[in-house]
């Protein structure tokens, strides 16, 4: 046997919907007072104002990161010039020494001054390659 009674609507008559019909009715009234729409249409304006400011410092968050990943990248492009065979040997000797003086080099690459070895320690230097600092009359340079 079929129920066809399952399918029909049948409207609830108990005493929440009562309330909420009645509380509907009051809230229709009170939406035909030009007063209270006008509040709710500022209140929507405000509310649209503080997630276009919202929306606004993200996008500036946001493109500041973009900024910052696309110089990153640049850098890394640039990181890695070419150099000549003797850059990349002293290079590789400052990396493995942890801090050198252009008196190191000069002796490990067999310069007969230390102005080549520091011209080249200089060179690698502007390059940021390497960072230097001076302690008394020393310089030293770090990978």
């Amino acid at each position: 046997m079929k129920h066809n009674d399952d399918k029909e609507f049948k409207p609830i008559d108990n005493a929440f919907t009562k309330e909420i019909r009645n509380d509907l009715e009051q809230n229709i009234e009170r939406f035909r007072d030009p007063v209270v729409l006008g509040e709710m249409v500022y209140r929507l304006l405000e509310e649209r104002e503080n997630t276009n400011r919202l929306l606004r410092n993200i996008l500036q968050k946001l493109e500041q990161l973009e900024a910052k990943m696309a110089g990153g990248m640049s850098m890394m492009a640039e990181e890695a010039p070419l150099l000549p065979e003797i850059d990349d040997q002293i290079l590789g000797f400052v990396k493995e020494s942890g801090k050198v003086t252009a008196e190191d080099v000069r002796a490990k690459f067999n310069y007969r001054g230390k102005n080549a070895a520091s011209a080249r320690l200089n060179r690698l230097y502007e390059l940021n390659l390497l960072h230097k600092q001076q302690v008394g009359k020393r310089v030293f340079f770090f990978p």
